[in-house]
């Protein structure tokens, strides 16, 4: 079956569809998150979503997957990625507060809403705390810190940034930008150098 085009016109493809349900499920929850409403924001007809998803549950299935894949698979790349201090490994895994292409905090946001009312996105979210815990303690053991002041630091990292996301708190770039290096020393007890600073900041400029 072709998925792009038939005879009747077009029926849109998977990503498509994956793309305006993530889109409703961060302006309106879960609940927004049905055929007829995303057939409407497409300008496609309803049946067309049957052509890629058998039903809903499939749909929200998916989103579920790319949740996965996004926030928590390009988290946990942030903590492996190269670095020669532990300040400079931090700012890496900064750059996913900083970069909606690396961790969407909207989404993850309407995910810990989501969770609330469903078991299995529950276990999912739990899952995925675990997993970004365990990769952020790694980053710590990897520049020697021990097993228990480890986990701890990860925790603190992790959950203040959790506690910003439920609280959807609202700060200015260029305040955000300010807090990083006392961020760091306080996360870690190693001030980032002016070096480290300035390559983040060149990462993420002020427009």
């Amino acid at each position: 079956m072709n998925s792009q085009k038939t005879e009747r016109g077009w029926r849109g493809t998977p990503d498509l569809w994956l793309d305006a349900a993530y889109g409703l499920l961060v302006e309106s929850g879960v609940e927004a998150v049905k055929v007829m409403p995303l057939a409407e924001r497409l300008g496609l007809s309803r049946t067309s979503f049957y052509w890629h998803f058998p039903d809903r549950e499939a749909l929200l299935a998916g989103l579920v997957d790319r949740w996965k894949a996004k926030n928590t698979g390009n988290l946990v790349a942030r903590c492996e990625a190269p670095a020669l201090t532990i300040a400079a490994a931090l700012l890496n895994l900064f750059d996913c507060w900083y970069d909606d292409d690396l961790f969407d905090s909207g989404l993850e946001f309407a995910m810990r809403t989501w969770s609330l009312t469903d078991a299995q996105v529950a276990t999912a979210m739990t899952e995925a705390d675990a997993s970004r815990v365990a990769a952020i303690t790694a980053l710590f053991r990897r520049f020697g810190y021990g097993e228990a002041e480890a986990d701890t630091r990860a925790r603190t990292l992790y959950l203040t940034q959790v506690g910003y996301i439920a609280l959807r708190s609202v700060e200015s770039l260029e305040v955000r930008m300010a807090r990083n290096p006392a961020y760091v020393l306080t996360f870690c007890g190693v001030a980032p150098t002016e070096e480290e600073v300035a390559a983040f900041n060149a990462r993420h400029p002020i427009t």
